[in-house]
């Protein structure tokens, strides 16, 4: 199904919301503050993300046995194998967080989703990636899908040890920043491409909002040329807004 923003060629597909019963097959670090962890099971056979920007709900158990659930990036999928993996931050306080520094090879857990893809073309003029470590997963999917012609524009807000090298054909500026105020003012400060672009960004809700104040009053975008995403809000737990 289409929504208005498919005139400016984005689509949104819809899915049938399956919950999957899978369990940890590898776990291997990913720098410092961030790990990997691939699922398997029978259960992922149909499985499908179309977008870097999906998220799925994963439910898991923490140390005293009571379910956590929280929502993640499909970092990556692999139907013949039918292994998804998905990059957890290791430096987090959370249960979510503390059970991904724990969990070993043979762990239960349980995959909802996603509910639906909003599929952004590769083709526009330019791509401008920006966020904090939350938002590094789906960056890191966007910048291996695009194509060898594409030009991307990334603000990275992390600490040293988010910090990783992005693998891509596509030709990169990549800009990593220390605070929020540096990553706004950075954000500010650009010089975007002459040309249709669209700019996909994700983090802290009140850095977001001002994100998207920043794309609409100093950089003119129209709303159907961006997509600006909560992924969590300060005192809050498994929050997840879009605000475009």
């Amino acid at each position: 199904m289409e929504n208005a923003i498919g005139t400016r060629r984005v689509r949104r597909v819809r899915y049938e919301l399956q919950h999957r019963e899978v369990e940890v097959a590898r776990v291997e670090a990913l720098g410092p503050n961030f790990v990997t962890i691939t699922f398997t099971g029978e259960a992922l056979e149909g499985f499908a993300s179309d977008s870097f920007d999906d998220h799925i709900k994963l439910m898991v158990l923490d140390a005293q046995g009571e379910p956590v659930g929280r929502h993640y990036t499909p970092r990556r999928f692999d139907a013949a194998a039918r292994e998804l993996t998905i990059e957890f931050a290791r430096h987090g306080a959370g249960a979510a967080s503390a059970w991904a520094r724990s969990t070993r090879p043979g762990e239960p857990a349980i995959v909802a989703g996603p509910r639906g893809s909003l599929i952004i073309p590769t083709d526009y003029d330019w791509h401008l990636l920006a966020g904090d470590a939350t938002a590094l997963p789906a960056i890191s999917r966007r910048l291996e899908e695009l194509p060898a012609n594409a030009r991307a524009i990334v603000v990275a807000l992390g600490e040293p040890g988010d910090r990783r090298e992005f693998a891509s054909r596509a030709q990169c500026d990549v800009r990593w920043v220390t605070g929020a105020d540096a990553f706004l003012a950075t954000l500010g400060a650009l010089r975007l491409p002459p040309g249709e672009g669209f700019a996909w960004c994700a983090g802290e809700a009140a850095v977001m909002a001002k994100t998207r104040e920043i794309l609409l009053r100093e950089h003119g975008l129209p709303k159907e040329a961006m997509r600006v995403a909560a992924y969590w809000k300060q005192g809050a737990s498994s929050f997840h807004e879009h605000l475009e």
